[in-house]
């Protein structure tokens, strides 16, 4: 093989490999590490580089694969990867591990939401165990039924989250009584009257209030009467009797039960005493038989201290606890309140806006369910925070739709032109370049065309430019006339490649949601009525986008990404 084909056949494979654009630098590596005494000859490759590069990457991102399986089929060929798997877990067993996903139904779920639930169930599957689904919904105020629908819809459906069990904390309201009278009845937790800014204050300074010193009698009167419902909200609170020198603030008798009047979702009004996180969520750990606990480190170690006391109160296991870096999302707005308010302020469409990452806005926009796997394994257990932008999310992604999604033209700010003696052709085109049994969309051509505004502009007078599978065209003294089918011909010195339609009446109008939440308009080959909704194919030098929804004379779809 002469040099010029080597250097072409690198270009050809970086550029399939960075989405259509070779790197001249990265193609100067591959043949010096091919034959290291090119060195004394960089200077005259790096010319010949510089202009196969510009070449290959003036072709669409399927030309530049035809080519390379042309002149080097082996260079496609995917080299089989490696299974990413997830580190191991201590004191895990075979069979017998159990994990938890744990949501609070107060919100919709996010992608950070996301990486966290699939880290526990895989860690199920890993070990052939159990995973329970945990809906820790003991705070009425914020609970909702919308957001346990949400959970189900968003999350178990959307992701293929099947868990073992469904548990919903609320209904383990009966026992937590039974816990908390224990206690009192022990002397290890008392009620308190003190008003929120004098508790804070006490417990800062280390020092007890005179409800502490109350005796379990009382305490256990007091109690009934919370339950009763003779207190007002505020009015007191049960709190654990600990340490209040403890260098570990949150063990200085921390609150355990407060009342709240509201109505819950599930429970109505048969409750009005509710229990404290760090309570609920450690006594449900062994109500659900949990071994292994994956969370973010967020949650910090004073918090492991206070729960693990209580465990020990009731003689309860305790679990294995894996912290991990917590997921941040550039640029991205992931919490619940600003969201509502938003949404409320009519700045966005709503949960499912394209410029949200909530699970809800990633489905709508074409994020297939791999692409949370693969990126789950990818970020594993790492101590340290992991940053998530948009391109992590996109490139993997592509990965996944490049091999599944049609390909179809899509001319945004549509300008008609007239290329004087263009020859009729019946143009038959892959609807995608390694799949030929899906078929081929079929486009008949004339002298006008569609092409967009963007391209129009670019267009300069005697350049050479080529319609995408089509043949080559030149402007002359403003008007555009047929130069030659000849692929090769365009390679030599053409400027551009671009998409085209056809001037038809049976053209399909368009629109695309883009990221930015505006509207692009344009109009389509009449191959698209076929698209079903949900669907996610490529527009050619446009973007993935999904079918949202069919109207009655447009397509509208989400933009993915490009």
């Amino acid at each position: 093989m002469e040099l010029k084909e080597i250097i072409l056949k690198y270009a050809l494979q970086n550029a399939v490999k960075f989405n259509g654009k070779a790197n001249p630098g990265a193609i100067i590596g591959k043949l010096l590490k091919e034959d290291s005494g090119l060195k004394s000859k960089i200077k005259e490759l790096s010319k010949d580089i510089q202009k196969t590069v510009k070449d290959v990457n003036k072709l669409s991102l399927d030309e530049q694969k035809a080519k390379l399986k042309k002149i080097a089929p082996e260079m496609l060929e995917k080299k089989k990867a490696e299974k990413r798997g997830l580190p191991e877990l201590k004191n895990a067993v075979m069979g017998k591990v159990v994990t938890r996903i744990p949501p609070e139904p107060s919100k919709y779920n996010h992608i950070g939401h996301a990486l966290s639930f699939l880290l526990n169930y895989l860690y199920a599957k890993k070990y052939k165990g159990k995973s329970v689904l945990r809906f820790e919904d003991t705070n009425p105020t914020a609970s909702k039924q919308e957001y346990v629908d949400a959970m189900k819809k968003d999350v178990l459906e959307y992701l293929n989250i099947k868990p073992d069990k469904t548990v919903y904390v609320s209904d383990d309201m009966p026992r937590f009584y039974k816990l908390a009278e224990d206690l009192i009845k022990r002397n290890e937790a008392y009620v308190c009257f003190c008003k929120r800014e004098k508790m804070q204050d006490l417990r800062h300074k280390g020092l007890p209030c005179e409800c502490r010193n109350n005796a379990a009698e009382k305490n256990l009167e007091e109690w009934k009467k919370m339950l009763s419902r003779k207190y007002d909200e505020g009015k007191c609170v049960l709190r654990l009797k600990i340490d209040l020198k403890s260098g570990n603030h949150v063990m200085r008798d921390p609150v355990i039960f407060r009342i709240i009047y509201a109505e819950h979702y599930r429970q109505k009004n048969k409750y009005c005493v509710w229990p404290m996180y760090d309570f609920e969520n450690a006594v449900e750990e062994e109500f659900c038989g949990i071994t292994h606990i994956l969370r973010s480190s967020e949650f910090g170690n004073m918090r492991i201290e206070l729960q693990d006391y209580i465990k020990d109160l009731f003689g309860f296991k305790k679990q294995e606890v894996i912290q991990y870096g917590r997921f941040n999302v550039a640029g991205s707005i992931t919490q619940g309140r600003e969201i509502r308010q938003l949404i409320a302020d009519k700045k966005v469409i709503g949960w499912d806006d394209p410029r949200l990452v909530t699970l809800r806005a990633l489905k709508r926009r074409g994020i297939v369910p791999e692409m949370f796997y693969e990126l789950a394994l990818k970020v594993g257990l790492s101590k340290t925070p992991t940053n998530i932008d948009w391109t992590v999310i996109s490139s993997i992604n592509r990965k996944i739709l490049d091999a599944k999604a049609n390909r179809y033209f899509f001319i945004h700010d549509p300008k008609e032109i007239t290329i004087k003696d263009a020859p009729e052709m019946q143009i038959n085109i892959k609807l995608h370049p390694e799949h030929d049994e899906r078929g081929t969309r079929n486009l008949k051509t004339n002298e006008k065309f569609y092409i967009s505004e963007k391209d129009f502009k670019e267009l300069k007078e005697g350049e050479l430019y080529r319609l995408m599978h089509a043949f080559n065209f030149k402007k002359q003294k403003n008007q555009f006339v047929f130069d030659s089918k000849e692929l090769e011909k365009y390679n030599q010195n053409g400027k551009k490649i671009m998409h085209w339609l056809p001037k038809h009446e049976k053209l399909v109008s368009v629109e695309v949601l883009m990221p930015n939440a505006k509207i692009v308009k344009g109009v389509a080959e009449p191959s698209v009525k076929k698209i079903k909704i949900n669907d996610v194919v490529q527009f050619e030098r446009f973007g993935f986008c999904k079918l949202d929804k069919i109207e009655k004379n447009k397509l509208v779809f989400w933009f993915t990404h490009e």
